[in-house]
């Protein structure tokens, strides 16, 4: 990896206590160059080096991604560029190839949590995913930032109440756990109402911290159950974090003390949260493959990982 540039809008949508899409594409329009320029002066490269184009064409926000799939195919064109389209979802399973030493060893499990996305996956082989489980309502990062929200501390949520947590007493609150025991499905929804309906008559003495580290360790109880369940069911002895979410120092302290034998492989902080070296990496599989996409490439706001 010779650059990774990341343009961060949490400023710009914090004042609205979430991504409002509008404002989204809005800032992609206008950042989308110098982006790319201070990247390409950061790896020392000019098109003329490259030998193909990668864009994330989904699942998110449509707007957003009309911005990205225009500019790439337009670089693509004008340049004569390989065009690659990837899966938001594929990029963040692949962003641990970036880390330093060998990839993880196939077979493994992958869960992916992140603000729009909680699910969990077996990966075979490059570009060999299959489906375990998600979510049936919210998923974990959405949580995280509703439950801030409730509490006012601002947007993005997640951080947040990852730091007040740290003060707070795991303990303090008994919140109800989604276990579902013949699943690998996730819920979060009913966790999220319980600190709802919690707030609404705070017991004396319970901290805004004790409610951080209460939900905090309720979420993070869930995917740790199930992470084991798949585990086990799966008969693999190593699993990923990837996501926003997974740069939660709850989940990556329980991920790396999951049972004796299993193999946990946690990427840096800063390729957890979007970013666009994971759709490169993900982008290689299918340039070593040869599988091109066309100028008839179009952005989709769902889209499974296949």
């Amino acid at each position: 990896m010779l650059s990774n540039v990341v343009s961060n809008q949490s400023s710009f949508h914090s004042k609205y206590g979430g991504i409002v899409p509008e404002i989204a594409s809005r800032r992609h329009m206008e950042q989308i160059w110098p982006v790319v320029d201070e990247a390409m002066r950061g790896a020392q490269v000019g098109f003329g080096d490259l030998s193909a184009v990668a864009v994330c064409h989904g699942p998110g926000l449509i707007g957003s991604l009309l911005v990205g799939c225009a500019f790439a195919k337009s670089v693509a064109y004008a340049r004569g560029l390989a065009l690659i389209g990837v899966n938001h979802l594929q990029g963040h399973i692949c962003s641990v190839n970036l880390m330093d030493g060998q990839p993880p060893k196939f077979p493994y499990i992958s869960l992916l949590v992140s603000g729009g996305h909680t699910s969990m996956y077996r990966v075979d082989g490059d570009g060999l995913y299959t489906l375990l489980g998600a979510t049936r309502d919210d998923a974990a990062g959405e949580a995280y930032d509703k439950v801030a929200r409730m509490l006012g501390l601002g947007y993005p949520g997640g951080p947040v109440i990852d730091t007040l947590a740290k003060d707070g007493n795991p303990k303090a609150i008994n919140f109800p756990r989604a276990y579902m025991p013949d699943t690998l499905d996730f819920s979060f929804s009913g966790l999220k109402t319980s600190v709802m309906n919690y707030l609404k008559a705070p017991k004396a003495g319970v901290s805004v911290q004790d409610v951080c580290a209460s939900f905090q360790a309720a979420v993070v109880d869930c995917l740790l159950r199930k992470v084991q369940q798949a585990l086990n069911r799966e008969g693999v002895s190593v699993v990923s974090i990837t996501g926003g979410v997974a740069a939660n120092n709850a989940l990556r302290a329980g991920i790396s003390a999951l049972a004796p034998g299993i193999e946990a492989i946690i990427p840096p902080k800063a390729l957890c949260t979007d970013n666009a070296a994971m759709i490169a990496a993900a982008a290689y599989i299918s340039f070593k493959k040869r599988d091109f996409a066309d100028l008839t490439l179009n952005p989709k706001a769902y889209m499974p990982v296949s």
